[in-house]
């Protein structure tokens, strides 16, 4: 165990957060989890957690816990906004090829599933981090708005897109940076006509609206638009939705006016320039804070459950500290930071808003192949985890 790495102390309980805290807890490692909010309140509505992201929760024994909150996932089919079809894939069908499944789900759910995992004893409400201390002589600590700190052998900051922790480890304290387009997402009661265990996402022209039912008869939705940073709804956004999206194909309208208004975020899309290392000394970060990410692939929970199996395990396979970390950005870095930029790339084009540019892309999508969108696919939802034989050995 690197170091006697016996105390972690985390900032922020998210998914990665609080993954990363099951995880350590299993491998006998005393992880606590310190979040800024006073209650537990997910931000978000649902979400998709690919075969990759299920593929981690199995090694470390939480993935039929987080399955049976949710709904699998069989198709993911691409339209146009008139309900015309431009892509199909076979979810379930890829997912089985690298023995794994993808689920859909509510937020809350994946949430609630993760707290009864860990405890809810060892996660502390209402304490902001603000930064860590890391000197020579001294244990590592984690800095709270209050002036207390927590020391631990190792600080993990997970504390998302507006990390306290990545501003002071980068020293870089610009804001995130504006995609150029915002969301609106909400969850009904009711399928609405939408078809079960299948992901679909329309495009417009420099909009899309997002369908994915989450289990229990609920589905999540989300619409995409362009949009200037910062502007905000005046009281209910129904109307307005309505009006851009109401005449796309079915069950879109149903699915607003569904929707009750207090149901209903409204988040701008931002991410951050990727780093090349996500470390220094005794302090780490995960998930957003590392890798804040357009969710235009679908993968920012993903990736925050990838990290945090990569870096519990290689916290039991070192002995040495830096060790550990070097070898968590080295297996976690590059692909990460890959998935940054295709999601970045993904979501300028679909934010296009030309008449003529929408022709053609319409067009490419119908008539990409479907071996070349499975072997994309494939790549994307592999995942295997380096620190097994380490895992099994404790």
């Amino acid at each position: 165990m690197a170091d006697s790495v016996r105390r972690v102390a985390i900032a922020g309980a998210g998914i990665g957060g609080l993954t990363l805290a099951i995880a350590l807890r299993k491998l006998d490692i005393d992880a606590h989890v310190y979040e800024r909010a006073t209650e537990l309140r997910p931000v978000g509505a649902g979400l998709s957690l690919m075969p990759n992201a299920m593929l981690a929760l199995r090694a470390i024994g939480l993935d039929e816990t987080v399955a049976a909150a949710g709904e699998a996932a069989q198709t993911s089919v691409g339209l146009r906004s008139d309900g015309v079809e431009l892509s199909r894939i076979p979810i379930a069908e890829v997912a089985r090829e690298v023995d794994s499944s993808a689920v859909l789900l509510h937020r809350a759910d994946l949430h609630a599933a993760l707290l009864d995992a860990l405890g809810a004893e060892h996660v502390t409400l209402g304490r902001a981090a603000t930064g860590y201390r890391d000197e020579a002589g001294a244990p590592a600590a984690l800095r709270f708005e209050d002036g207390s700190e927590v020391e631990a052998e190792l600080v993990v900051g997970a504390d998302g897109l507006h990390s306290a922790l990545r501003k002071q480890l980068t020293g870089d304290a610009r804001p995130p940076g504006y995609s150029g387009y915002t969301s609106w997402r909400g969850v009904t009661d009711t399928l609405c006509g939408a078809t079960p265990a299948q992901l679909s996402e329309s495009w417009g022209r420099g909009s899309r609206f997002g369908i994915a039912p989450v289990g229990r008869g609920r589905v999540y939705w989300f619409a995409v638009a362009n949009a200037p940073a910062g502007e905000r709804d005046a009281g209910d956004p129904r109307p307005m939705l309505l009006e851009r999206y109401g005449a796309w194909h079915p069950p879109i309208r149903a699915l607003i006016e569904a929707t009750p208004p207090e149901r209903i975020v409204r988040t701008d899309i931002a991410d951050r320039p990727v780093l090349t290392a996500w470390s220094r000394g005794r302090v780490a970060l995960l998930g957003d804070a590392a890798h804040p990410m357009t969710p235009n692939l679908g993968q920012g929970g993903c990736q925050a459950i990838e990290d945090a199996v990569v870096l519990s395990g290689a916290l039991t396979a070192y002995a040495k500290l830096p060790n550990a970390l070097a070898d968590y950005e080295r297996i976690r870095v590059a692909r990460a930071n890959r998935i940054v930029r295709d999601s970045r790339r993904l979501g300028a084009l679909a934010a296009r808003e030309g008449a003529l540019f929408q022709v053609v892309r319409d067009a490419a999508l119908r008539w990409t192949p479907a071996s070349v969108m499975h072997d994309r696919f494939i790549e994307l939802f592999r995942f295997d985890d380096p620190f097994a034989a380490a895992r099994r050995a404790r």
